[in-house]
């Protein structure tokens, strides 16, 4: 079964606004840092290395929240406009269609494909504005 969770933007405060969420909803948040992409990855990411790639929050068993640090593209981040719609797959194919259909009209940010993280993963935005996250874990 697909899951569906939020994913917050945050332009240099993210790991602020998770410890603080910690706080909200009594749980432990995982952080992963940009400092900590291996370095044949690097260009993948702009960001400073003491800013936050990745964090997650599971709120409960069905609902995750996550969010990153994303100070190069201040232009994604508006008031309205600072989340991403994060999907995880059962399968490959779910997610390579999935990503398919969403980025019809829309604009290819990541293409799917394995990370270094161990995921198959791609990042779109859809042709009426809502980027989505996609992630299939081998």
């Amino acid at each position: 079964m697909t899951k569906l969770n939020p994913y917050l933007f945050f332009s240099g405060n993210c790991e602020e606004a998770f410890n603080f969420y910690k706080t909200v909803f009594g749980k432990e948040a995982l952080f992963n840092r940009y400092k900590d992409v291996p370095q044949k990855d690097k260009h993948l990411f702009k960001e400073e290395d003491d800013k936050i790639m990745h964090v997650s929050l599971q709120i409960s068993r069905e609902v995750t929240l996550m969010g990153c640090d994303i100070t190069t593209l201040p232009k994604l981040l508006t008031p309205n406009n600072n989340f991403a719609l994060y999907l995880n797959t059962d399968t490959k194919e779910e997610a390579d269609r999935l990503f398919h259909e969403l980025s019809e009209g829309g604009q290819t940010h990541m293409p799917m494909t394995q990370t270094f993280w161990g995921s198959y993963y791609g990042t779109v935005t859809d042709k009426f504005g809502i980027m989505w996250k996609i992630t299939f874990n081998l």
